[in-house]
């Protein structure tokens, strides 16, 4: 499993640099390199002019550094962050989509019906809570601490922290 270096945002906007001001709306986004998912601040000028190739984004606004952290990302944003990983092959990517499963079960997003071998590997059937709607989601036998990392980096990535009573 490869390592990703998910830094928390640093104010600045990725295309020009410009520091954002308290208060300034802009797009956070994931973007595909050769080292894997990598979070990127955009400002809505930039944005609007470049129109960067990502992989998803949400929009995002500027905290004041003294004010409490704030949930950047709903749970119908991680929702769609996961079923846009259902079709991804790559290791890296089955296991975030793995990780992000876990945690849509905690916040009971996603209920576990069962598994079955395919191919060798372990295939977990959840279950949408609320509709008549399943997912597939492989279960590449991470271990804790490959869990744990995945969840450190998944909350520096999306501004979240999935702890408890998250």
């Amino acid at each position: 499993m490869a390592d990703w270096e998910i830094k928390k945002t640093l104010g600045l906007c990725f295309g020009t640099g410009r520091e954002f001001a308290v208060g300034e709306e802009y797009f956070a986004a994931l973007v595909e390199t050769e080292a894997g998912l990598e979070r990127r601040d955009y400002s809505i000028e930039h944005w609007n002019q470049s129109k960067p190739q990502v992989y998803c984004f949400w929009k995002s606004k500027m905290p004041s550094p003294d004010q409490k952290k704030r949930l950047f990302v709903d749970d119908g944003m991680l929702m769609a962050f996961f079923e846009r990983l259902a079709t991804e092959t790559e290791p890296e990517k089955v296991n975030f989509r793995f990780v992000l499963n876990l945690v849509l079960m905690r916040k009971r997003k996603l209920k576990y019906e069962g598994c079955q071998l395919e191919d060798g590997r372990e295939i977990w059937t959840v279950r949408v809570t609320g509709q008549d709607r399943f997912e597939k989601v492989i279960n590449p036998r991470l271990t804790e601490d490959q869990i744990e990392g995945l969840t450190g980096q998944m909350g520096q990535i999306l501004q979240m922290d999935f702890e408890a009573g998250s």
